[in-house]
């Protein structure tokens, strides 16, 4: 059967990795980049070495048998290999590298993905946030009103909880120096709460996003993966 890989977004990346692994008990993960000089194909088929293009009936089978079953993501030359508990040949090949998601967030395109208290947990990485809480601070009282609403509204963040409550913290920080400054405070309508729902591995339509947030942000995902 054929299997599918290649996310064709950040969002998209994210959510499968989210909702299809990490919350379905894939904790295990190694992080890594494709060299240039490699096709990111090429390593696709090679990866398929793990056992990856398996049905759901033969994953079920691997389960109750106490063996682990493997996927594989990837976003560009940035890839994710995941596995549950259980034998498998990933855990002796990859043993130096792997990392636990209960433990270790994965880290990818200024998201922190992790598993906690029973559930997959999204926020934006801490080093990251810090830069954007810094980076509104500065713009609270040098922008108009409109402009901080526009610059919040565009942030490229889906707002699953945790992410939500950053950005509401990120808010709450450029009104407070507003209000001191005795400005016309920020609306929170400009903090999306709903979650857009995206297709993994449907082509993309390019959107044109915040020059100057981009800039903050740095397009690398792999500046900000672990």
């Amino acid at each position: 059967m054929e299997y599918r890989c290649e996310a064709t977004s950040v969002a998209g990346f994210v959510q499968q990795l989210v909702v299809a692994y990490v919350g379905r008990g894939y904790f295990f993960y190694v992080v890594g980049e494709i060299p240039e000089r490699k096709d990111p194909a090429a390593i696709d088929e090679k990866l398929e070495k793990y056992g990856l293009g398996i049905g759901k009936t033969a994953r079920a089978r691997r389960k109750a048998a106490g063996l682990a079953n493997v996927q594989y993501l990837r976003y560009g030359r940035v890839f994710v290999l995941l596995a549950t508990r259980g034998k498998h040949v990933f855990f002796d090949e990859e043993r130096k590298f792997i990392r636990d998601a209960r433990e270790t967030p994965i880290k990818f395109g200024g998201y922190a993905v992790s598993y906690r208290r029973g559930h997959p947990h999204v926020r934006i990485e801490q080093q990251h946030y810090l830069e954007l809480k810094a980076y509104f601070a500065d713009l609270a009282v040098h922008r108009a009103k409109d402009s901080l609403e526009h610059a919040l509204r565009r942030l490229p963040f889906e707002p699953y909880a945790p992410v939500r409550g950053q950005l509401f913290c990120l808010l709450r920080g450029v009104n407070r120096r507003r209000e001191l400054a005795q400005y016309e405070l920020v609306s929170a309508s400009c903090v999306r709460v709903r979650r857009r729902v995206v297709l993994p591995f449907a082509p993309q339509i390019p959107s044109h996003r915040e020059p100057e947030i981009l800039d903050c942000l740095a397009e690398d995902p792999m500046r900000l993966t672990a």
